[in-house]
């Protein structure tokens, strides 16, 4: 009765760290970010330019591919002003322009797919001439339906539980077990690890079309479902599947554990196959847009590796071994495994050491980031682990476990509740954008260039400052009519001063490119408030002077 007792105990805690882990997935995956950044247009976004563009580029933080039919640039009046196919070159999006573009506001709607799976979607505006209302989009391209953000985490977590209840389990059977023991049981979990890999890459190819294009759950057409089984998603997931089918084959004799048909040769495959499934883990994650890929690459599959032999081990043990195995047996079992677990625990540590630096770079970043609030989460958690760890290794060296396996079976279903929280943590965290790519964004964004029109009753005039920092600066000077027409300008003038600091007026020395264009250079002495002064002489008698106040940093 007692023991009865205890393993419903157990049961019970081994579900709640389940429905824990699965609560910090749905937690921490709302809302699922973006993990690349638009870090520079031509045409910049807010700009004005005097004359219609040919193309707009996009570039962003890592390499992008191509969404059908998610790109478009709308004119001022609303009708496309693209043509053609954009094209993309690494982290570059070309979209070709139409001819003769109109005077106003363009806009720029996109959605792409990053390194790492994930779509972006975004928009800019850009002005030919002078600014004007701006066109409304025909298409939300920076929407994710809310059941599929939530399905993706779930998705994964149930990919990394079927990894752990397939690898750890067969490399235990076939080196480990006993021959007069039953392998039924075992071959249960190995199965039901398959299968749960298995639906996991399924679930992900079927989310991955309404997730790319922002639509919902059932809204996937066999055209979209081809068009991500053609992508580099797509390609990284049917080779897990055949990998699957092919492991599927060689795992039969090794869990019918009957010498006939198991072979040395038969269990190289295996690992080979486990070594080739493990690395389509990091090809559509993280570890691909990362600053050195493939060192993240090959870290990302030894954490893996490393987390489904410890943690599938661990299901073996307080499963089937500590429950069926005699003194005797675990005499010899329980000190290599404790050797194993050593080994793993060890390159899990290393491996996440390695791939926090790369993700995360900064002590801020660890600090204020919501990714780096979840690595130390799940550092504190791996650290209750490693506790419970310790302890039962420690039971081990002491021949207490042999003799008392009920001790070590309470101790490594601890282990295992703690761990099934950690894996939902590991599976919220492929969700969220690692700080690298905030500063990505922070760093595209942030522009110092100063680009405003100033309006009279007679004239528009733009003026560009760039960059508008202390030192050296060039100005762009355009001037139109109050309909957006071009305005002949005679001879201009401009001043810069900073009254706050006592510095009088500059003179800038401006030289005429054209009938409503001017360019000028100035070394700017000091940071603050500037007030610029230009005057445009359009004709004999006629005049205007515009002020601007702009700051220079």
């Amino acid at each position: 009765m007692a023991r009865m007792t205890f393993d419903r105990r157990r049961a019970l805690a081994g579900a709640a760290g389940l429905l824990i882990g699965l609560f910090c997935v749905l937690l921490g995956a709302s809302p699922a970010s973006a993990h690349a950044a638009l870090v520079a247009t031509d045409p910049g976004n807010g700009t004005i330019v005097p004359d219609a563009p040919n193309k707009v580029t996009l570039t962003f933080s890592e390499s992008v591919q191509l969404v059908n039919g998610k790109i478009q640039v709308l004119g001022p009046d609303g009708a496309r002003a693209d043509q053609g196919d954009p094209t993309v070159n690494g982290d570059t999006v070309t979209i070709p322009l139409r001819s003769g573009g109109g005077r106003g506001t363009y806009l720029v709607s996109f959605r792409v797919i990053s390194a790492d799976s994930h779509p972006i979607g975004g928009s800019i505006t850009y002005s030919v001439g002078a600014a004007s209302t701006p066109p409304s989009a025909t298409i939300d391209d920076t929407k994710v339906d809310p059941v599929v953000r939530a399905l993706i985490p779930v998705g994964k977590y149930l990919g990394y539980a079927g990894l752990v209840l397939l690898v750890g389990p067969a490399l235990v059977l076939a080196l480990l077990w006993p021959h007069r023991l039953s392998r039924r049981g075992p071959s249960r979990v190995v199965w039901t690890g398959m299968g749960l890999v298995t639906f996991s890459t399924l679930m992900a190819i079927w989310l991955q079309v309404p997730y790319t294009l922002g639509t919902g759950l059932f809204d996937v057409r066999i055209g979209d479902l081809r068009d991500v089984l053609g992508s580099t998603f797509g390609a990284v997931m049917l080779v897990r599947l055949g990998v699957l089918a092919a492991a599927a084959f060689l795992l039969r004799p090794l869990l019918r554990g009957n010498g006939s048909g198991e072979s040395k040769t038969d269990l190289a495959l295996l690992g080979v196959l486990g070594v080739a499934a493990l690395a389509t883990w990091p090809l559509t994650g993280h570890p691909t847009a990362s600053p050195v890929a493939g060192v993240s690459v090959v870290i990302d599959a030894i954490h893996l590796a490393a987390m489904s032999v410890w943690l599938g081990g661990l299901v073996m043990l307080v499963g089937f071994l500590l429950r069926e195995a005699n003194e005797r047996e675990l005499e010899a079992i329980l000190p290599i495994w404790s050797r194993w677990a050593a080994t793993a625990v060890s390159a899990l540590i290393l491996a996440g050491v390695v791939q926090a630096l790369i993700e995360v770079s900064t002590l801020s970043g660890l600090v204020d980031s919501t990714y780096g609030r979840l690595i130390l989460v799940k550092v504190a958690l791996a650290a209750c682990v490693l506790g419970v760890a310790w302890y039962s290794r420690r039971l081990v060296r002491s021949h207490r476990a042999e003799s008392s396996p009920g001790r070590l079976r309470r101790v490594v279903g601890v282990e295992l509740a703690i761990t099934a929280v950690v894996l939902g943590v590991t599976a919220a965290l492929v969700q969220i954008a690692p700080p690298r790519t905030a500063q990505a964004a922070d760093t595209g964004s942030t522009s110092s260039t100063v680009s405003q029109t100033l309006t009279s009753s007679t004239m528009a005039l733009q003026v560009d400052i760039f960059p508008a920092t202390v030192g050296n600066n060039s100005l762009h000077l355009y001037a139109y009519t109050p309909d957006n027409k071009p305005l002949t300008v005679v001879e201009w003038t401009g001043t810069a001063a900073l009254p706050a600091k006592g510095i009088e007026p500059i003179e800038i020395p401006l030289l005429r490119i054209t009938d409503f264009h001017a360019v000028g250079d100035i070394a700017l002495p000091s940071a603050g408030q500037w007030t610029f002064k230009f005057t445009a002489r359009t004709s004999d008698i006629d005049q205007q002077t515009l002020t601007l106040t702009a700051n220079i940093s």
